[in-house]
């Protein structure tokens, strides 16, 4: 079926189609077929090309979605209360990894610095250069911001991920009556009258015996899953949160995203999988719509994240719902700091508190991994702690 999508401008056309070149020439190279995480990696993180290291707008109204520090302020500044009441246990820096326009980062150094615990350093790892550039000018006031191209060796204090994991490539796995196979992509010819036009299409192939084990590792219960069963498997997300809570000295680490534990994951009814595209606005599952001009996102498998940081050393402090970690990091409170009878500033707050909490909205299918080391979690942030289910 046609996507019916607004339409590129002939410049953002143009740079999706070098990529196509790009991806193609590498199928080519690699036999015919290469893996989906490693298409997903081009469409992503191409240099110059892919969807973020390439210059398209990403965020907010003139991009592809909105997240939670787009929407409000309050979002950051409810954060910067949770690092507040780390830090009292660790060094007063922080590091966020894909920082977005960077207003989450000025939201929580501004609320540090209004309360009395302002940041000696925040350190932001970001792949994208639009998006860098955009970083730069929003926190041109704050000194202590200083960008890294790659983690770095060593740290003490709180790191932040907010929709990180979710971006990251992601390999998929199908299960047919003879097996599991890997589902790779390959180019694909279709013919109308102006000709035979060329794309890219999935196809399945057979994963060595080994490497399919590692990889069902991470699924509940492979064999119990129905035939045509699509599953996304984690490696890199795995690796990243492995490597993070590696260099972790003392401090934690906060992720928010979207996702679910590994048996709500893979469960049978969802045999299509969770991959989803957005652009501009537009939410569809075909990954191979404009390579580069759109995301491309997986739910998040938290089970194996946490397994992950937990391998490298880690302690599980914290998983959640978004809705009760913000609620009990203090939220309402930074809500009525605005009376509720000034209508125009109240309103806005009040619908972005109820996108952010709501089961209907934010407020359950987003959830808060925390992992830490040499350090213990507030009782007020503790509350309704939901490890017991990973």
């Amino acid at each position: 079926m046609q996507l019916q999508l607004p339409q590129p401008s002939p410049d953002a056309l143009a740079a999706s189609c070098a990529l196509q070149e790009k991806i193609a020439s590498e199928i080519e190279s690699s036999g015919g077929w290469i893996s989906f995480a490693r298409y997903m990696e081009l469409a992503l993180y191409a240099p110059g090309l892919g969807y973020y290291s390439g210059g398209s707008e990403k965020l907010g109204k003139d991009g592809d979605f909105t997240t939670a520090p787009e929407m409000t302020p309050l979002f950051g500044r409810t954060l910067a209360h949770a690092a507040a009441a780390l830090f009292a246990q660790c060094p007063r820096n922080l590091v966020e990894f894909g920082a977005g326009t960077g207003k989450l980062a000025r939201d929580m150094l501004t609320e540090l610095e209004q309360i009395g615990a302002p940041a000696a350093s925040y350190a932001i790892v970001e792949l994208s250069g639009e998006l860098r550039e955009r970083q730069q000018q929003t926190l041109r006031d704050f000194p202590q911001v200083r960008w890294l191209d790659t983690m770095p060796e060593r740290f003490s204090g709180v790191a932040i991920g907010n929709e990180v994991l979710d971006a990251m490539p992601v390999r998929l796995l199908v299960r047919q009556a003879s097996g599991w196979l890997e589902r790779g992509v390959a180019r694909i010819s279709t013919s109308t009258s102006a000709g035979t036009n060329f794309g890219f299409g999935f196809s399945d192939r057979a994963c060595p015996p080994e490497e399919l084990a590692q990889l069902l590792a991470q699924v509940p219960e492979p064999d119990a899953l129905p035939d045509g069963y699509v599953a996304e498997v984690h490696p890199l997300a795995r690796g990243f949160m492995h490597s993070l809570c590696g260099i972790l000295d003392q401090g934690a680490a906060i992720f928010v995203d979207y996702g679910f534990p590994a048996h709500e994951y893979y469960l049978p009814q969802r045999v299509a999988g969770t991959l989803m595209c957005h652009y501009r606005h537009h939410a569809h599952d075909d990954p191979f719509y404009l390579p580069g001009l759109q995301d491309i996102t997986a739910h998040v498998d938290f089970t194996d994240v946490a397994r992950a940081g937990l391998d490298s050393g880690a302690d599980l402090l914290l998983y959640t719902s978004q809705a009760s970690f913000l609620l009990n990091a203090g939220l309402p409170a930074l809500l009525m700091q605005t009376p509720a009878d000034d209508h125009l500033r109240y309103l806005p707050l009040a619908n972005a508190v109820q996108k952010l909490t709501s089961p209907a909205e934010m407020g359950e299918l987003f959830k808060v991994l925390v992992m830490g080391r040499k350090i213990a979690l507030p009782p007020a942030l503790a509350r309704g702690d939901r490890s017991h289910r990973l």
